[in-house]
């Protein structure tokens, strides 16, 4: 397994729209440990392939680990097929140093998803786990936790990326 560097807005890969995950390959395998150990390492909870280079729908979450009982979640090609009342959570994002927002976002959500071998899974997530779930899911679509932002917050952390880069 490998520590893979992590990246950061305004990195054109973030924006991209992701292609579906290809499962049961041993590419697959090991970008998801891969991911796995990076996550770990960040620290964070929840880490989505584009945050790596790869444009593919790969998310790997796990909300337990921070609590020191790790317990992972690898979905491929995740979609959400139910959800429920709302709730807020103030959100942070390892592609955005230095960045929180509170995000309302489902509670309760249903995903459908395949394991790393193919096959079709669903899991019920609740509070902190569901909106991991949908802050990674958001990664796959070219979205970013700045993207809720109103425009001069969005502004000021634009600004202060691109100084950072220019660093």
């Amino acid at each position: 397994m490998a520590i893979l560097p992590i990246r950061t807005y305004p990195d054109p890969v973030l924006r991209r729209t992701c292609q579906d995950a290809e499962p049961g390959t041993e590419q697959i395998r090991r970008l998801a440990q891969d991911m796995l150990e990076t996550m770990y390492a960040a620290p964070g909870i929840g880490l989505a392939a584009p945050q790596v280079g790869a444009s593919i729908r790969l998310v790997v979450v796990d909300v337990a680990g921070a609590l020191g009982s790790p317990d992972p979640s690898f979905l491929l090609n995740p979609r959400i097929v139910r959800s429920s009342e709302t709730t807020a959570f103030e959100e942070g994002c390892l592609s955005l140093p230095e960045f929180s927002l509170e995000v309302e976002r489902a509670r309760v959500i249903e995903v459908s998803y395949q394991d790393l071998e193919g096959a079709e899974r669903s899991l019920v997530a609740e509070d902190l786990f569901a909106v991991a779930i949908q802050h990674e899911m958001d990664h796959l679509e070219g979205r970013l936790l700045v993207d809720y932002a109103s425009s001069v917050k969005r502004d000021l952390y634009r600004r202060k990326a691109r100084k950072r880069k220019a660093t």
